[in-house]
């Protein structure tokens, strides 16, 4: 395994001071945003796409770090209702396979979508109940008639310029959330669906991440280090689903939390053991989203406390057995 950040923590940063710091605390691999929510700091297709020079010499200011790229995420929702919101979102979900492409990344990161509840909606609608009827109304128009198409000609397209991994964070809000309808939307497009396997988006879901693992065995493309800290009192008073602004830190259910924070290491010890267990060797990438630390102290406690977990080395021969 590789310990890994998602580098969108410093954009004012030029990409090769953010290197160096990357590398003086021990990190092996960088995921880059190209687009979405997670911004173009680093790499703006825009400029680099058709000018193989620039991105051959970002490659190589990488690989003088002793770094690899672990993926490109653009994490947007490009079958949003408002149709110009889902333009842009898909162009740059194109045009960040088109540079995985030309960068030799062969796994892009980011989100389903989530569309809403007929065509003329102009706002995305997240069903989270069955009942009364017409919500399985709006999930059979979500599922059968705009994001199962939609991702079946971007699959086709991520294959035909060689990219195999499409990697998707299990988020609430999107139509792909949980481990079941991960699988249902990658038995309905292929392989090249995957998991981008966020636990802190599980934790607060009531889900083992560890279980959720071994059920994912096989398409899991990608991981992101990231903690969820759950307030017992406030969950057990309002439940799991919290609208409040994640500034509200005293009276969330939930909130974000630095890889350690959420969860003791006997937890992160048994993802990592799992994630060993069905085969998974990929890169490990803290995403820091703790509201109670900086990025800098957050993300150095994150790789202090992974160093501790992760299990670098192969494991070779049971020698015992």
């Amino acid at each position: 395994m590789k310990l890994g950040v998602m580098a969108v923590l410093f954009p004012d940063k030029p990409l090769k001071e953010t290197l160096e710091y990357l590398s003086s605390q021990g990190v092996q691999a960088i995921e880059l945003g190209t687009g979405g929510f997670p911004g173009d700091a680093y790499l703006k297709p825009a400029e680099l796409l058709g000018n193989k020079a620039k991105t051959d010499e970002i490659l190589k200011l990488i690989d003088s770090y002793g770094i690899t790229i672990s993926a490109l995420s653009c994490h947007g929702n490009p079958v949003h209702p408002n149709k110009a919101i889902a333009e842009s979102y898909h162009k740059q979900f194109e045009n960040n396979i088109l540079l995985a492409e030309q960068m030799g990344v062969d796994t892009v990161n980011g989100f389903s979508g989530c569309p809403g509840d007929s065509s003329t909606s102009q706002h995305p609608n997240w069903v989270t109940c069955p009942w009364p009827p017409e919500f399985l109304d709006v999930l059979d128009y979500q599922w059968n008639e705009v994001l199962i198409p939609y991702w079946q000609k971007m699959g086709a397209f991520a294959k035909e310029h060689g990219v195999n991994k499409i990697a998707f964070e299990m988020h609430p809000g999107f139509c792909v959330y949980n481990p079941e309808t991960l699988l249902r939307l990658r038995e309905a497009v292929g392989d090249v669906i995957g998991a981008n396997f966020d636990p802190s988006h599980l934790f607060w879901q009531g889900i083992d991440p560890v279980v959720a693992i071994r059920e994912l065995k096989g398409a899991i493309y990608h991981f992101h280090a990231k903690d969820t800290r759950i307030d017992r009192r406030n969950c057990d008073v309002n439940g799991v689903l919290d609208t409040k602004h994640y500034s509200k830190i005293a009276e969330r259910a939930w909130v974000f939390r630095s890889v350690g924070y959420g969860h003791d290491y006997q937890v992160w010890k048994d993802m990592i053991s799992m994630l060993r267990t069905i085969g998974y060797d990929g890169a490990v990438s803290i995403e820091h989203e703790d509201s109670l630390m900086s990025p800098t102290e957050g993300l150095e406690k994150a790789i202090a406390f992974l160093k501790n977990v992760l299990a670098f080395e192969d494991a070779g021969e049971m020698w015992w057995a």
